[in-house]
């Protein structure tokens, strides 16, 4: 190979490693804690307590200890088989680090001490938990419960993009549990 064409080579890899971007580190990358429910198992159906043919109350959660220097937790449920795209039941913020549970149907607003917790907009657009409920077949229900080096500065009723938005670069922990519900 000439000097020429590696100097190109060179020149051409230099060039495309400063302009891509640096990629996040990955959810699976990161340390884990483990999330479960009383009311199912992980990949088990969702009781129809918790969806749109119920109560449509949000499950009970509880979780083991976050990473070592958790300032605070976000919840974020969604269901990525929606037919028009990945459709988002519930976010919840400001959870302190210390709480390792979620009551069943617990409100917007549940206080912790002096901190308050916080629902962000659905995609119903409401700040409130909205359960399962496909318009047809079988479709899979992800909890995410993210532990955070920082207590986010949001606003009420903030959406899941800003909530996201919110905790790049500041994710210690991730953990997540999947029910499921059919039509």
């Amino acid at each position: 190979m000439s000097i020429r064409r590696i100097s190109f080579l060179v020149a051409f890899l230099i060039f495309w490693t400063a302009c891509t971007p640096a990629t996040a580190t990955p959810e699976s990358a990161l340390p884990s804690f483990s999330l479960t429910s009383p009311a199912f198992a992980p990949g088990a159906v969702i009781p129809e307590d918790y969806t749109c043919r119920g109560a449509n109350v949000s499950p009970p959660l509880a979780w083991s200890d976050p990473p070592a220097g958790t300032q605070s937790l976000v919840l974020i449920m969604e269901d990525p088989d929606a037919p028009l795209g990945t459709w988002v039941h519930w976010v919840v913020y400001y959870i302190p680090a210390d709480v390792r549970t979620l009551e069943e149907g617990i409100q917007n607003g549940r206080r912790y001490d002096e901190v308050a917790i916080l629902f962000g907009k659905n995609s119903w657009g409401e700040a409130a938990y909205g359960g399962p409920c496909p318009p047809s077949g079988t479709h899979h229900y992800v909890f995410r419960l993210y532990a955070l080096d920082i207590v986010p500065n949001l606003p009420e009723k903030a959406e899941k993009k800003a909530v996201e938005a919110a905790m790049q670069g500041h994710i210690l922990g991730y953990s997540e549990l999947i029910g499921v519900f059919s039509h």
